[in-house]
């Protein structure tokens, strides 16, 4: 899923994921809410897609929850 060879480059989690880092480098730190609204102004996104790519980005300690509920880049 990360990078398929019989799916469209633009649908794997590696696309999607740096599509989210760029736009938490662009706006900082976000809600879950506005940071899918913010994805949809850039590429339309399934919002599935984004929760998945988001979780990826959270497991991979990319991403993380700062106190105010808000997703922003690990540092």
């Amino acid at each position: 899923m990360l990078l398929p060879r019989d799916v469209h480059p633009v649908n794997s989690l590696y696309f999607n994921g740096a599509v989210i880092i760029k736009a938490l480098k662009l706006k900082g730190s976000l809600t879950f809410m506005e940071l899918f609204l913010e994805i949809k102004a850039i590429r339309d996104m399934p919002i599935s897609l984004f929760v998945l790519s988001l979780d990826w980005l959270y497991l991979a300690s990319v991403v993380h929850y700062n106190d105010n509920e808000k997703i922003e880049l690990c540092s």
